[in-house]
């Protein structure tokens, strides 16, 4: 793997249990179907996870055919389904799981007094006498039985050594202990899991697991404080997705055991390089953006407006940046054009877009963009470009939405059209007509056909901003062209042309950075700078 963190002085192995397809899926706003259970699923083998939870074969046909796939089209992890502790469950996770080169059923079992009561009405010696039967009969169905006494954390500790003992005489090999509320405080975790792993007897041959959830913002410190008493296995999911608040997110406590190495001294086999490429694929599955504050993976986890935090990174990544972009799967950090930044990071970008601003101007120029940032918040590159020309008296040979024009068809044979037209210092004004699934496609494709550049679109996100009489449309969007990411963004006070100029603006960075005439051509001389931003 590209970036391998194993250490083979460490004591431990962690394993990450990953409930993406699962537990994450069955949260509202997160299904997925089987196809793309699949393509999700194949990021997280090329990630680097130990089991991937492929769903809950008895809940529907269709989560059936979903762990079945997996279990045929995916080699390395283990596969495994999740199963209630009775007969017909285990039967149809057995089933679905044959393809399997290693698989696991993962039977839950509430052991609290409030899911016996309210939810099983089940006494303390039902209970054990259910798990000791299906954990039994699934070790004659599969490779791997796990056992979770569902709501641990509020069950009694002596019965919680009873039910996992059951388990484990009765062959499961992992034991898992959920904070299935998300209740619990580290200190809590860390003295249960060193209670548990000294007096669960028969578990010599178990591993013991935390399953935390996020109700109360502690999931990821909860499953390292377990991981700290003794667990070897961590349950979580991409971008920290599932039921009410979601899992642990299992990229932050991959990049916690990576870059604290000298804090918790275990063994990881991930390719945390492929952390990005996990995160953004199943947001744009789920249809689910990444919050933008979002540690390891949010679109600021590596960006800098600060005057001070920007000029520190400009010199010296360490002074603020404790990871590398680059170890989680992205190109480059990005320095944030706002209010809050200053000269350094004006002058940086603007050499980056090919402007080198004379010392006598840039104090006019760096007024004049203070002035705009203080109306507009974060700064385009269009913008920027503009203000540059407009204060210096220069040109720049990029495009500009001048007017977009759009028809939407909802029934019959109408087709959704849209007519684009750009302007541009050498080639003049130039107009476009193109159809596509949607009048915003269309334009997208209209701006294609006139810049000659082709582009996928892997995020756009509009939102309304303003709270003080006039609100406006911010437009984010990140481009994929000839394998390379490129953002871009616009504000406006409408959401067609915010959408439209946003891809324009994409669109100018890659002509940078791929060092093209207006065109579409390479240029015969090198660019200045590389514009690509890899936020």
């Amino acid at each position: 793997m590209a970036n391998n963190q194993s250490n083979e002085s460490a004591s431990r192995k962690i394993a990450f249990f990953d409930t993406t397809l699962r537990d994450g899926e069955q949260a509202p706003g997160f299904s997925m179907s089987a196809e793309e259970k699949l393509i999700m699923a194949g990021a997280l083998c090329d990630l680097g996870v130990d089991v991937i939870e492929a769903g809950f074969a008895a809940a529907s046909v269709g989560d059936a055919e979903a762990v079945k796939r997996i279990a045929t089209e995916i080699s390395g992890p283990t596969i495994c389904s999740l199963s209630r502790a009775g007969d017909g469950d285990l039967h149809k996770a057995s089933e679905a799981l044959k393809p399997a080169k290693r698989s696991r059923i993962h039977i839950f079992l509430g052991t609290s007094p409030i899911h016996r009561k309210a939810k099983l009405n089940m006494t303390k010696a039902q209970v054990l006498a259910a798990t000791e039967r299906s954990v039994s009969l699934a070790k004659t169905l599969c490779d791997e039985v796990e056992f979770s006494a569902e709501d641990a954390i509020r069950t009694e500790r002596d019965f919680l050594v009873e039910a996992l003992e059951c388990a484990a005489r009765a062959g499961a090999t992992v034991l898992n202990v959920p904070d299935t509320v998300g209740y619990a405080t580290p200190d809590e975790i860390y003295d249960l899991f060193r209670f548990l792993i000294k007096n669960v007897g028969g578990a010599e041959n178990a591993i013991f697991s935390a399953h935390c959830h996020n109700d109360l913002g502690m999931a990821v410190a909860n499953s390292l404080a377990a991981v700290r008493a003794g667990a070897s296995q961590i349950e979580g999911a991409i971008n920290g997705i599932g039921e009410r608040a979601g899992n642990c997110a299992l990229e932050e406590a991959m990049m916690v055991l990576t870059t604290r190495r000298d804090a918790f001294d275990l063994s990881i086999d991930v390719d945390t390089t492929k952390i990005m490429a996990a995160s953004r694929m199943l947001a744009k599955i789920t249809g689910n953006p990444v919050p933008r504050n979002k540690a390891i993976v949010g679109r600021n986890a590596f960006a800098h407006e600060a005057g001070i935090h920007q000029h520190g990174v400009l010199n010296d990544r360490r002074t603020y940046e404790i990871m590398l972009p680059e170890d989680v799967g992205l190109t480059g950090n990005a320095l944030i054009l706002g209010k809050h930044s200053g000269k350094h990071a004006l002058a940086a970008r603007a050499k980056e877009l090919g402007f080198e601003i004379e010392e006598s101007r840039m104090g006019a120029v760096f007024t004049s963009f203070k002035a705009m940032a203080d109306e507009f918040g974060e700064i385009a590159d269009a913008q920027l470009i503009e203000l540059i020309c407009g204060v210096t008296g220069t040109s720049s040979e990029v495009w500009r939405l001048t007017r977009v024009e759009m028809r939407a068809a909802y029934g019959g044979n109408a087709e959704p059209f849209a007519r684009v037209e750009l302007e541009h210092p050498v080639r003049g004004t130039v107009t476009d007509i193109a159809t596509g699934e949607g009048p915003i496609h269309a334009a997208f494709n209209a701006v294609q056909h006139i810049t000659g550049l082709k582009a996928t679109v892997e995020e756009l996100e509009i939102n309304h901003v303003g709270a003080t009489g006039r609100t406006d449309c911010i437009a984010d969007i990140v481009l994929k062209i000839e394998g390379e990411r490129y953002v871009g963004r616009s504000r406006t006070r409408d959401v067609i042309p915010a959408g439209v100029e946003a891809y324009v603006d994409s669109i100018n960075r890659a002509i940078a950075a791929l060092n093209l005439d207006a065109f579409g051509n390479e240029k015969s001389l090198p660019s200045p700078a590389n514009s690509k931003d890899a936020a």
